[in-house]
């Protein structure tokens, strides 16, 4: 338990956000109303992803002004908190991701990629954020959201096994015989999104590098290992935005090396 408090809570905050989307289907509670693309809060407040939103922008059709509105301030509160607190705290797909890393080190498979391989990997998502929106302009319609995988999820919960599932299954499977956290970490356009608009967030993870062993655990389990690069070396603040402030470094450390501090983004440690 000791070991894993960020992971629970975590698991609480997405399968809460997601009863509440399902919550409106099955008992009719209209507390969040949508889904994951385009949400309604109790009858009254629209919140829309940007991503998305950026997506029907470069089709050339005008969004009404609530989507707007609601891409925006979803926009302001990932600048501020952490644009990649997103993919570890409220995307579903996270934990089917997660899951197949648990397998993969359960079974013990060796993926088709190695690590020192996967570096020339992680600005791909970057260049399938540009490609969505290029695509959204070329055919005029949202391009990504045909096959973003979070929708995928959603849509198989909701309505059952169909089409949908058969994405969901691509990822995980991806990520237990390909390449750990191939999605989420190297793929996927709402992370790569996410981790531009987090750039000068005030929540990061803090090092203390008088407390660290360099027992290496943090990095061991770290989805996004190529942030921790501070580690063992200087005190402060790890810099990338591509931190998913999912904590399992801190959930790890047994040196009390590593926590969450609020910090003014705009300093150097």
């Amino acid at each position: 338990m000791k070991n894993n408090k960020f992971l629970i809570l975590r698991r609480l905050v997405q399968l809460s956000v997601l009863f509440l989307f399902m919550s409106s289907s099955y008992l009719g509670l209209k507390i969040l109303m949508g889904n994951y693309s385009s949400a309604f809060i109790l009858e009254t407040f629209h919140l829309a992803d940007p991503y998305a939103v950026l997506q029907i922008l470069s089709t050339g059709f005008i969004p009404a002004a609530e989507l707007l509105i609601g891409a925006g301030v979803i926009v302001i509160f990932y600048a501020i908190l952490g644009g990649r607190l997103f993919c570890s705290w409220v995307c579903p797909l996270n934990m089917v991701t997660d899951a197949a890393s648990y397998l993969r080190k359960r079974l013990k498979i060796k993926p088709i990629i190695k690590k020192t391989e996967s570096k020339k990997l992680k600005k791909v998502r970057y260049y399938v954020l540009f490609l969505g929106l290029f695509l959204s302009m070329i055919f005029g319609q949202t391009a990504f959201e045909i096959i973003n995988p979070i929708s995928m999820f959603y849509r198989t919960l909701i309505f059952g096994i169909g089409f949908s599932i058969n994405i969901v299954l691509i990822v995980f499977l991806a990520d237990l015989l390909v390449l750990p956290h191939l999605w989420c970490g190297h793929i996927c356009p709402v992370g790569g999104f996410y981790s531009i608009i987090g750039k000068f967030s005030i929540l990061k993870v803090q090092h203390t590098s008088e407390n660290c062993t360099l027992c290496m655990k943090c990095k061991q389990v770290c989805p996004e290992v190529q942030v921790m690069g501070i580690i063992g070396k200087e005190t402060g603040k790890i810099k990338s935005s591509e931190c998913t402030d999912c904590a399992r470094c801190i959930d790890v450390c047994d040196d009390n090396a590593l926590h969450f501090k609020i910090i003014d983004p705009f300093t150097k440690k």
